[in-house]
């Protein structure tokens, strides 16, 4: 017996409510897990697939005068 089996052996024993409780899951399970075209490790495909989504103001290049100075923390008594 295949596992899509099993599960539709289980299934028929519910009732029909928990049969739609079941299905509900099913399908959440669906979009939470939904994969994603693989894109591989090519940087092209990466830089694809996130442009556009910096701001107009996003800065070309950064230099450390553009990152600013750390504040040391105080210590808490």
């Amino acid at each position: 017996m295949t596992l899509a089996e099993a599960i539709q052996t289980h299934v028929q024993a519910l009732s029909p409510s928990l049969q739609r409780e079941t299905l509900d899951f099913i399908e959440f399970l669906e979009h939470r897990y939904k994969r994603q075209p693989e894109q591989g490790n090519d940087t092209e495909a990466f830089l694809a697939a996130v442009a556009g989504t910096l701001g107009d103001d996003f800065l070309d290049e950064i230099s450390d005068e553009d990152l600013g100075v750390d504040t040391p923390r105080q210590e808490l008594d």
